[in-house]
């Protein structure tokens, strides 16, 4: 078995780094990989995908409203596919709009019931591309991005030249239930999040290790002018899930990088929260106050992995210089 891998520096200034520690919560057995925890503050229950176990799974844990500690063992659904990010349904208790790996379902969240309303990808391409992670925005409209499978298996800013664009999309889906292709060109497509203001969304590519910044108009949820906000090229760590919290600053779950990164708005790194799973997958702000990260993991699959490693289960963090986000919204049909 390998021998523990000690942190990589990060090229160049070191920034404040803080110790997050390990989980708050042991999934039994560890989930392969951990993505989208959603909290709702109604009977403070954290909710969360196991999108690459056999089969999917859906987890919902109680945890306390102030402090985020587990109580008692999460209740977990079987799910007839995958899904790799839900969010709840407003004025509908009990159901989640969700992307599973083809486009957009509805979950019951006392059976974990799938109904699925809108195809996107064919079947015959199901090899070739999948859905990853979403957003719903202040309109409630959800948001969902593809990844290309192909292309992601060239690893972290490994696609050549000569492959040419990537064909992975973002999607947004409306609560009339029309469809719009909004962006293309994505490798693997993550971390859906909107400025508190509503002026700017934030789109994560992981595979191209690139954080994206657009103009949003709210009322039109159109999109303008894509540039580049944070560039990892060259260095490691893929930006996955993130939440923005009230200052408008970026946290962001990194893979395969032990963290969770936080940016300011125009992309200046500030510090990184340091923990013991190294591939960070997802981020979501919870608690009475809204004043708690909470992130789910993924296992170490790399071929020598670590001999100590807490992926497959779920952290949290409770910042200490009073930073707070607010509740994911809700999907409005």
């Amino acid at each position: 078995m390998a021998a523990t891998a000690p942190p990589r520096p990060w090229p160049g200034p070191v920034e404040p780094s803080i110790d997050g520690g390990g989980p708050f919560y042991k999934c039994d057995p560890p989930m392969v990989l951990g993505e989208a925890p959603i909290y709702r503050a109604s009977d403070s229950t954290l909710h969360w995908v196991d999108c690459l176990t056999e089969p999917a799974e859906l987890h919902i844990l109680h945890v306390d409203e102030k402090t985020g500690a587990a109580q008692g063992k999460a209740r977990i659904l079987q799910l007839d596919d995958s899904v790799t990010v839900a969010f709840f349904r407003r004025d509908k208790p009990g159901s989640y709009i969700a992307a599973y790996y083809q486009g957009v379902c509805f979950l019951d969240e006392e059976t974990g019931k799938f109904e699925a309303v809108k195809e996107i990808i064919p079947t015959k391409e199901r090899d070739e591309r999948r859905f990853n992670d979403g957003g719903v925005d202040a309109k409630g409209r959800f948001w969902l991005a593809e990844i290309d499978k192909k292309a992601m298996a060239y690893g972290a800013n490994k696609l050549p030249a000569s492959y040419g664009e990537p064909r992975g999309r973002l999607w947004r889906y409306d609560p009339d239930g029309s469809l719009h292709l909004m962006d293309k060109g994505v490798v693997c497509g993550n971390g859906l999040a909107w400025s508190p203001d509503n002026k700017t969304m934030y789109f994560n590519d992981s595979v191209a290790m690139l954080v994206y910044a657009y103009d949003f108009d709210l009322e039109s949820g159109n999109i303008s002018n894509k540039r580049i906000l944070i560039d990892r090229r060259s260095t490691y760590g893929e930006p996955d899930g993130m939440v923005v919290d009230t200052q408008g600053n970026l946290w962001i779950a990194v893979y395969d990088s032990d963290r969770i990164m936080v940016f300011s708005p125009d992309g200046k790194h500030l510090k990184d929260i340091i923990f013991t799973a190294r591939n960070m997958t997802c981020t979501t702000w919870g608690g009475r106050n809204w004043d708690i990260i909470f992130a789910a993991t993924g296992k170490d699959r790399d071929p020598q992995p670590r001999e100590v490693d807490d992926g497959g289960h779920m952290f949290l963090y409770k910042p200490q210089d009073g930073s707070r986000g607010q509740a994911k919204f809700e999907f409005a049909g």
